[in-house]
């Protein structure tokens, strides 16, 4: 049974080709998303250690609670006494203290250079070693940085900033733009840069002023001689440590914990990826069962013969399934080194939207073979298995005598009932998560919830496909009949000759269509409406605020509104306000600013109304709280410490809708500025004159130093800023969807070339009594029309139905979601 199940698969290679090109591309999927999970892995530890080479024992400073940045009061306990102690422990052979920090850089042509990832904006000081050269930035080309004057840049950095040595240098760390020449271009091994950041360099004492204060550290690295116990090392420099401020950890240990943390970023992208792998192989299971179903119809002589010399029921289904086995191995061979590729090329096509993954060699693990080559080959017998179930079913004196006889219609009264009852209970529960409005309280089981149902409702319209192509193909018939004749007329009867043929061939496009569609409703849906609502209420023409999240100098404000063409300017800051026990975000605002550059509707009082000891309240923290217009309550700020700040006696004047502009509650930039974090604006927003220049945008820049920290968007910028990780998150699931379409439309090719092979005579008969090649090929097309017709019409139909099911979902936490 194993030569005949191997020479049937060489027999019908020609025939098994679309559903081989299933199958490599399913694995293709799985093994590419395996191996790039590795690689990244992979390369992220690679970059970690080498980072961490030579590192024994690794001292983390904690930032003092309350201490700015730059400062006076020292924000680490790490200064040089401390370092010359630790220096003088057994075993430690060099003592590396280092100041770290973040600088946003301009680049050449005045464009902040990587604004969107601030965090990776790295900056830190250049520590020669006794060689006078420093081992973890070594130079490339000029010299080390000396003076406040100078820096050095790593040689990524200077290539996307367009610099050059001698170069002047435009760059902000937490304020007004600063200057400095370029000197030097290293190299570094940080993850953190080669996934995408930036490096800056400068002497130490230049690193200390702008980041710490003179004389102090926020790290220290110890390398310690060959043969030293790290944890016994660490344990002593533990023991010269101060008790709170600081922290002391091995090598290992570190290496163990980004380890760690690198599993866990690169584990949530793998199982994403896995998933629509997933999704591609449940739709080549509709197309291996389809082929091994026509080619078992298309054998049953042979295998009637195969009975009649002695074949047993259970020879012919291993026979079969031994066939569909080697079928899959092959593919999932070729498949897995499709997925190579596919590894490949997902990192550039990832770091090409901003996924800043570091650069290595690919890690093919014996696992990920082995998974690979297991599920390609799983899949195909699992779906070879109801057709050679069927071929060991043959009689053979039956299948002898009736060769030419049609193949038996099966009844589809058991199957519609189970299709029945599938979609039903599919559509209730979908029109149940329709009435679901609970905000974020039980997200997760509505979530879950509407992913059952949309299951139950797929997987019953798979089921019921059968009964619903004859109505939905009789009318797509009508239409190709009328206009192509009688080659529009044999399409439509040969797609309805074998429904069951027909629905599974379709259910694959349904499968992906559906997905798409769902995807597409839901997410163009949820896009519009968080555009809509990042300028609900916004009137202001221009938001000013810092990329890095650290906040504006209150007297910008100021400067912004003595710019020409402004007609007006207020700062919003926010703090942590309680009223009776409930907590609420507090927007500060100038009440004379805020009618120009807010919209906000007022169910009652106004906002003129707000002032000194004033506040007003959104309509949900009034029903939160029971609050209306008139009351007095006592309400305390949070301090900077988390802790409540003192009660005071406020007057709620006025409820509004709520909105994105300001938060749930709004007092007055004088009673909220001094609790916002280290006193600063989040934003302030500009109202521009009607005679304004063009350039108010630019003018405001530059009123304000031009600081590569500066964002001055328009509402435009800020729209696409909010719909910029959706757009790109849909972009990519298109991508991956799309493979399952490209499955599904191999699975029509298969099948409508299987159906030719099975219909030789009747294509004969039809070129016998008048009908040219140019008909015939004709009613072939006309035929993939009409299944690929019936497959969208159920996939669109189902996909606009759950994703209009499913709305209450964002709905309930985006209120112009529709």
């Amino acid at each position: 049974m194993l030569r005949t199940a191997l020479r049937n698969v060489l027999a019908h290679k020609a025939r098994l080709i679309m559903t081989a090109l299933a199958v490599m591309l399913g694995v293709a999927f799985v093994s590419g998303t395996l191996v790039f999970g590795d690689t990244v892995a992979g390369a992220f530890r690679a970059a970690s250690t080498k980072s961490l080479k030579d590192v024994a024992v690794s001292v983390q400073a904690d930032t003092v609670p309350g201490a700015a940045v730059g400062a006076a009061e020292p924000s680490s306990v790490l200064d040089r006494r401390l370092v010359d102690r630790v220096r003088e422990l057994p075993g430690v052979t060099s003592v590396r203290p280092a100041v770290n920090g973040t600088a946003t850089l301009a680049a050449k042509d005045g464009q902040p250079v990587n604004a969107a990832s601030s965090w990776q904006n790295l900056a830190a000081d250049y520590v020669p070693g006794a060689d006078g050269k420093d081992a973890r930035h070594p130079l490339m080309s000029g010299r080390a940085p000396h003076g406040k004057g100078e820096l050095a840049l790593d040689v990524t950095t200077a290539a996307k900033a367009g610099y050059r040595i001698g170069d002047t240098v435009r760059f902000a760390t937490t304020g007004p733009a600063l200057t400095k020449k370029l000197v030097g271009i290293v190299r570094t091994e940080d993850p953190r840069v080669i996934a995408g950041g930036t490096l800056a360099l400068f002497d130490t004492r230049t690193a200390q002023d702008l980041f710490l204060a003179p004389g102090r550290f926020d790290e220290v690295s110890v390398a310690a001689a060959p043969g030293t116990d790290q944890y016994a090392l660490a344990e002593q420099v533990r023991a010269l440590l101060p008790k709170e401020g600081a922290t002391a950890t091995s090598g290992a240990e570190l290496a163990a914990e980004q380890a760690r943390q690198t599993a866990e970023s690169t584990e949530a992208l793998t199982k994403l990826l896995l998933v629509f792998a997933g999704i591609s192989l449940f739709v080549g299971v509709f197309i291996i069962a389809n082929t091994f179903t026509m080619l078992i119809a298309q054998r049953s002589r042979e295998l009637a013969l195969l009975r009649a010399v002695g074949a047993s029921r259970r020879q012919v289904v291993r026979s079969v399934l031994i066939e569909a086995g080697l079928l899959g191995l092959g593919a999932s061979a070729a498949g897995f080194a499709l997925g190579l590729g596919i590894a490949a090329g997902l990192r550039p096509l990832l770091n090409a939207s901003g996924a800043g993954l570091p650069e290595g060699p690919l890690v093919v693990s014996p696992a990920a073979l082995i998974a690979s080559l297991a599920v390609g080959v799983l899949v195909t017998v699992l779906a070879a298995w109801l057709p050679s179930r069927r071929a060991a079913k043959i009689a053979p004196v039956e299948a002898l005598n009736s060769v030419e006889a049609p193949t038996p219609v099966r009844s589809l009264r058991v199957r519609n009932t189970i299709g029945a009852l599938l979609t039903g209970a599919g559509v209730l529960t979908m029109l149940y998560v329709s009435t679901l409005n609970d905000g974020t309280d039980g997200a997760a089981s509505d979530l879950m919830l509407a992913m059952a149902g949309s299951f139950l409702t797929m997987t019953g319209m798979i089921v019921l496909a059968p009964l619903l192509s004859r109505p939905l193909v009789l009318l797509a018939g009508k239409v190709t009949t009328r206009c192509f004749g009688v080659s529009g007329k044999l399409a439509q009867e040969n797609a309805l000759r074998n429904p069951r043929r027909t629905a599974a061939t379709a259910s694959a496009l349904m499968i992906g269509l559906t997905l798409i569609t769902g995807l597409t409703v839901t997410g163009v849906s949820v896009d519009r409406a968080a555009r809509q609502e990042a300028v609900q209420g916004l009137t202001a023409d221009y938001r000013v605020a810092n990329s890095a999240y650290l906040g504006l100098d209150p007297k910008l404000a100021d400067k912004v509104a003595d710019v020409p063409g402004v007609a007006g300017a207020t700062g919003i800051a926010s703090a942590g306000l309680t009223v009776d026990g409930e907590f609420a975000l507090a927007s500060g605002v100038d009440p004379k600013q805020l009618d120009k550059v807010a919209d906000l509707d007022f169910t009652s009082g106004s906002a003129t109304a707000l002032g000194p000891g004033k506040l007003a309240i959104s309509d949900a923290y009034a029903a939160r709280t029971g609050l209306r217009t008139g009351d007095t309550v006592q309400a305390a700020f949070d301090l900077e410490s988390g802790e409540p700040g003192p009660r005071k006696r406020y007057t709620v004047v006025g409820v509004y809708a709520e909105n994105r502009v300001v938060t749930g509650v709004i007092g007055d930039l004088r009673d909220v500025t001094p609790y916002a974090t280290a006193g600063q604006y989040d934003s302030i927003l500009v109202k521009a004159a009607p005679d304004s220049s063009r350039t108010l945008d630019r003018d405001i820049r530059d009123a304000l130093g031009n600081s590569p920290l500066l964002k001055v968007q328009d509402k435009q910028q800020i729209t696409q800023e909010e719909s910029g990780e959706l757009t790109l998150m849909l972009n990519l699931m298109y991508g991956l969807l799309g493979m399952a379409v490209v499955i599904a439309v191999l699975g029509v090719i298969n099948t409508l070339a299987m159906s030719v092979f099975e219909r030789t005579r009747e294509i004969g008969m039809l070129r016998a009594i008048g009908l040219d090649r140019r008909g015939i090929r004709r009613m072939v097309r006309l035929e993939s029309v009409v299944i690929s017709l019936f497959g969208a019409t159920l996939g669109i139909g189902t996909g606009i139905f759950l994703a209009w099911s499913a709305g209450a979902l964002p709905a309930a936490s985006l209120p112009t979601y529709t």
